[in-house]
């Protein structure tokens, strides 16, 4: 999803293309088969690259396919963590700590009030859980349960979307979402009916966007390197890697928090099946499988290769955190002395495009950093296996999708702005190639 303003941004994290689009005009085809599938299908996804991920070769295309024994599949410990986890993160989020931020005005003028403190949790949660590693906690342990722990993450998405399907009816009109209103129940599920469903002051798609799914990542990364110490006795420098620059990345997130209110996740997308188990299931236990992998299938890295791999990531993050950072200056205060200075097109909404600075160099800078980032993420896994490759695989092509959508939507949103813009900047992703 961001997906992904910061990665979340991820956070579309699940946004599939349920159009075709022909000579321009989009064409919806076959919306009941793709919101009946997709539910199913990436549930499935999951489940079957974490067991791919224990099995000693470690092979995607291996048969018969490693498919687990139901016995497997559930633990009640797992039910338990799971509904601990998401009730400790419920606490801190309405912990009163941070600022309180407004998101942008909704369809009847008014401004949702959001409470700033998702590093706050961070970093609480990481004194929480050094206590009780100290006090013997055995956090390697969740390696062992982490097919438990997915299947009890998927059944709170469903549950969630569920919910958030029903309540959705008692909702005004303004609150929903314009694309999730169809009158198709198996499409509304998926995609999401009410814009920004609430139970009080607590925001339910904000909360889920950063909190328990992106946090929870970190904690599965940091149960792998426990569990690497348990079998060989110290991390490797692939480990740490993987945990250190996957860490990084989390807490820019969180740090960044607030720029999620500027994203199309929060701003236009309803809350429903894709975001639930992206934020829920889909990132925690897919983002996170190079460490899952070095646990079975350990690499050791010359210092020239791990020299070479965080210069990668560093070049990545910044050309991310730079872009970003300006973007969202730029939409809040155009006249800010940090962006004042850039060169702009005018368009007929009275909005301006940005043709200099980070996005004058190519349309989607913070997408080169973020697929920098994930190639830097896999490569200390080697090159035997493309299963640690998982995630920059489907992570370009999502974002060669987004950005083929974003052209879409800006042309049509902007016109003859927009290809003048394109004049300017010729290159989408990767400059002189793409």
């Amino acid at each position: 999803v961001n997906f992904k303003a910061t990665k979340i941004y991820h956070i579309s994290i699940l946004q599939y293309n349920l159009f075709l689009h022909i000579n321009s005009k989009q064409i919806k085809v076959n919306t009941v088969n793709s919101a009946t599938c997709i539910p199913v299908f990436l549930p499935l996804t999951v489940l079957y690259l974490l067991s791919v991920c224990r099995t000693p070769s470690g092979a995607l295309l291996q048969w018969p396919p490693p498919l687990p024994h139901p016995a497997f599949l559930w633990d009640p410990l797992a039910a338990v963590i799971i509904t601990g986890w998401i009730g400790l993160q419920s606490a801190l989020y309405q912990f009163p700590v941070g600022r309180v931020s407004e998101g942008l005005a909704l369809r009847d003028g008014t401004r949702l009030k959001y409470q700033i403190n998702g590093f706050h949790a961070l970093c609480m949660t990481a004194v929480l859980l050094g206590l009780c590693v100290s006090l013997g906690m055995p956090l390697g342990y969740l390696f062992d349960l982490i097919l438990p722990l997915a299947v009890c993450a998927i059944c709170v998405s469903y549950l969630l979307a569920l919910y958030l399907y029903i309540g959705s009816f008692w909702a005004p009109a303004h609150a929903l979402a314009l694309g999730g209103n169809t009158g198709n129940p198996l499409y509304d599920f998926f995609i999401g009916r009410e814009l920004n469903p609430r139970i009080g002051s607590f925001d339910l798609k904000f909360f889920c966007e950063l909190r328990p799914g992106l946090i929870g990542w970190v904690v599965l990364n940091m149960a792998m390197m426990m569990k690497e110490v348990e079998l060989r006795d110290s991390p490797s420098l692939a480990m740490l890697l993987v945990n250190g620059f996957q860490l990084l990345y989390v807490m820019d997130a969180l740090w960044n928090e607030e720029a999620v209110l500027t994203t199309m996740d929060i701003v236009h997308d309803g809350f429903g099946f894709m975001l639930a188990f992206g934020d829920l299931a889909w990132v925690p236990f897919t983002y996170g499988l190079q460490a899952m992998f070095l646990v079975v299938h350990p690499r050791s890295l010359s210092p020239p290769t791990v020299i070479g791999i965080i210069l990668l990531n560093g070049l990545g993050y910044y050309i991310f955190r730079k872009s970003n950072s300006q973007k969202n200056q730029f939409r809040r205060d155009p006249n800010h002395r940090s962006v004042a200075h850039l060169e702009t097109i005018a368009t007929a909404t009275g909005k301006r495009l940005l043709v200099s600075g980070w996005w004058g160099f190519v349309r989607h800078p913070n997408y080169l950093g973020d697929i920098l980032m994930a190639l830097a993420w896999s490569l200390p896994c080697g090159f035997s296996h493309i299963l640690p490759y998982f995630y920059v695989i489907y992570f370009s092509i999502l974002l060669v999708h987004r950005e083929a959508r974003d052209e879409r939507q800006c042309r049509a949103k902007y016109g003859i702005a927009w290809d003048n813009y394109c004049r300017r900047v010729p290159y989408r992703i990767i400059p002189y190639i793409y």
